[in-house]
């Protein structure tokens, strides 16, 4: 019998005798906390606490006996209380009650505000009450400088499949989540500030629409019925903008049935805004005022720390570079090399660019792979990268002064994407060629080509008002923000492989 199948057995005889004494456990339904762990401290450090009758409550994370008297730590979510319990004071019956409880346990306590002899601020027991029996040992180790524990949880693929552990031995996993829903209100309340609603849109659609990717598929079994998942929120947030509100957001799940990488999960949380009558540089103005007030409310300030240095987003305005001008710069490929298919393949293989040349059927994804292997590692200060190809930006706008680019930006912060921005098209017309066009390259093997959607396109043909666009990946926005190498640390529950 294994060590952990051991403590199990044990502590479910424990639990088996103390319903048998008539003493559930898990019969309390709630317990009235006067203050929080980390509230007692702050108070007795700033205030005169001392003496004063609390209530707590927490998980028994650390106890040891010194004699008729016993040390124990507690924790909640704000931080750690130390318990002190003497057996003439909690009297015999309860005191035994009490040495017969385990490491993460849930215990509420009554007591008095008092410091040590080495003054260690601590609550002097009066009363202690089993709130919930832990029939598992919570994860023990040595705690880092960074929060995380290493020993029983130091196994990665363990921490995330037993997320609910990590959670509870590492505080830098928690405040992570922390900090995620911290950058989620502020985009929600800035943009609410700002005059846009939040509307939800579909989840199961019959088209999924609005980026190049490849969508899970589901049966709808009354309806006998193939849908997909949606990949992105885009198409019914432009329906509303053809429907007349004129500032309208999401913030949503979407899922794309692609790879799983450090930067890229299948199911991820997504937001768009659509704003009628504004276009590209407008949403710029927007992305930088926005992503300083998440900054400074997730870090404290407009500064992101990351392995190549600082970052100061309140450097305005960010860097505005076009596509073809990056790869000049970092590939040594000059924009007119760039003017055919057979002309970049053949620059490419003047550079020995690091490139399957053969399965790049299209000019634009040519340019843009170019981009990702090239121009996108430099990109650590705030970078708006425009002119895209409009090969690989269908739902864009062409530009007046090329039409063979796109009226579009991704903004890269970190030598990562975060944010997708168009002029959105809204000619129908155009938009039907460009749509038309997706679906030749998915019957020539593009199996990310956007689908044709002829009832968005029947909407459009209502008329659609100029209209600026922008997506924004949450999850990579916070790994970026707080400096966390890999997706899968900013997702409370990433999808994992069955064991």
């Amino acid at each position: 019998m294994s060590e952990e199948t051991e403590t199990y057995v044990a502590r479910l005889a424990k639990l088996k005798e103390l319903n048998a004494k008539g003493r559930d456990p898990f019969a309390i339904e709630r317990f009235d906390r006067s203050h929080k762990a980390a509230e007692v401290a702050c108070e007795v450090a700033f205030s005169s606490l001392d003496g004063t009758h609390v209530t707590v409550a927490g998980r028994v994370v650390a106890r040891r006996k010194m004699g008729k008297a016993s040390f124990c730590n507690i924790e909640d979510q704000s931080g750690r209380i130390q318990l002190y319990v003497r057996g003439d004071e909690l009297g015999d019956a309860a005191y035994q009650l009490f040495l017969d409880m385990d490491l993460g346990d849930i215990v509420g306590a009554v007591g008095s505000v008092f410091r040590t002899n080495s003054g260690e601020i601590s609550i002097r027991a009066s009363e202690i009450t089993l709130l919930a029996k832990a029939l598992r040992s919570p994860p023990t180790g040595k705690v880092d400088d960074q929060g995380l524990v290493h020993g029983a949880l130091a196994d990665v693929e363990d921490r995330y499949r037993r997320r609910y552990l990590d959670f509870l031995a590492n505080p830098a996993a928690r405040d992570l989540v922390r900090r995620r829903s911290v950058a989620i209100s502020t985009i929600r309340r800035w943009l609410d500030d700002h005059q846009f609603i939040e509307i939800e849109t579909p989840v199961l659609q019959n088209v999924a629409g609005g980026a190049l990717a490849r969508p899970f598929v589901t049966h709808h079994n009354a309806l006998d019925l193939d849908l997909k998942l949606r990949i992105s929120l885009e198409l019914y947030l432009k329906r509303l903008i053809i429907g007349g509100f004129e500032r309208v957001y999401e913030i949503g799940r979407v899922f794309r049935n692609e790879g799983v990488s450090p930067r890229h999960s299948p199911e991820f949380s997504l937001m768009e805004l659509y704003q009628a009558y504004a276009n590209l540089e407008e949403i710029m103005e927007l992305v930088e005022e926005m992503y300083i007030a998440v900054a400074t409310a997730v870090n404290g300030s407009p500064m992101i720390a990351c392995a190549d240095g600082a970052i100061d987003l309140a450097q305005r305005p960010w860097r505005r570079l076009a596509m073809n001008d990056g790869i000049a710069e970092f590939a040594g490929i000059r924009p007119e090399e760039l003017a055919s298919l057979e002309q970049a393949k053949a620059a490419c293989r003047r550079v020995g660019a690091p490139l399957d040349l053969a399965a790049e059927t299209t000019l634009g994804g040519l340019i843009e792979k170019l981009h990702e292997v090239y121009t996108q590692p430099h990109l650590l200060q705030p970078t708006f990268i425009v002119d895209f190809p409009v090969e690989t930006s269908p739902l864009a706008k062409r530009s007046a002064r090329n039409p063979a680019v796109a009226r579009r930006f991704e903004l890269y912060i970190a030598s990562q994407e975060l944010g997708n921005a168009f002029s959105e098209l809204n000619d129908p017309v155009d938009q039907r060629q460009r749509f038309e066009e997706q679906v030749r390259q998915n019957e020539a093997g593009n199996a990310e080509a956007h689908p044709m959607d002829t009832d968005f396109l029947e909407a459009m043909e209502y008329g659609m008002p100029p209209t600026g666009g922008l997506g924004i990946g949450i999850d990579r926005l916070v790994m970026v923000l707080t400096n966390t190498a890999s997706i899968r640390d900013v997702i409370p529950f990433p999808l994992l492989r069955p064991r």
